[in-house]
């Protein structure tokens, strides 16, 4: 899974600034480009948190009475990514949530390495359907279901970026890893 060499210059951070693979030379002069530029690094920034993590700790929660933990933010994002088609009119079903259990994706992670093995496959495929789906749209003011493309992409990154920083939290309480 893992698509980076650990820091060796500061080794409080992920990777060396020179490693970084959220960092590229990628030209994004154009609006679609800084906006799917921005999805690609809070990914990448998901899965740069999770790296290391047995699947104990993935499902390790916070502090009661939360029960968000690095696996269920997995989970959580794969919905999440799924909702994004959905708001752009798409009809497709949730993936965790029922009706009986509106927090599926968080209650669902537990400490099973089969679990965390699907998540991250969810959340791959949900991710790379997205992409084919926003790829499919030659103007993001294309008006959809909920609005214009864009505005339910620019929803998409915050929602991102949002989960990135409980990542981060989340992550600093399982072993203490800090940074970046």
């Amino acid at each position: 899974m893992t698509r980076w060499t650990p820091s060796t210059i500061y080794p409080d951070m992920w990777v060396d600034p020179d490693d970084d693979p959220r960092e590229t030379d990628v030209e994004t002069a154009d609006e679609r480009g800084r906006l799917l530029e921005s999805l690609r690094h809070f990914r990448l920034t998901i899965e740069m948190k999770c790296a290391g993590l047995d699947a104990e700790q993935m499902a390790r929660r916070s502090v009661p009475p939360s029960t968000m933990s690095m696996l269920g933010l997995v989970r959580h994002m794969a919905e999440d990514e799924r909702h994004f088609r959905r708001m752009a009119g798409q009809d497709l079903p949730r993936i965790h949530r029922t009706a009986d259990d509106r927090d599926g994706d968080w209650n669902g992670a537990v400490a099973d390495p089969a679990v965390v093995e699907d998540a991250w496959r969810q959340w791959r495929t949900e991710s790379e359907l997205t992409d084919r789906f926003i790829a499919g749209f030659a103007d993001l003011g294309t008006r959809t279901a909920k609005g214009p493309l864009r505005e339910i992409l620019v929803a998409q990154i915050g929602e991102y970026a949002r989960h990135c920083g409980h990542a981060d939290l989340l992550r600093e309480r399982i072993d203490g890893r800090v940074g970046q």
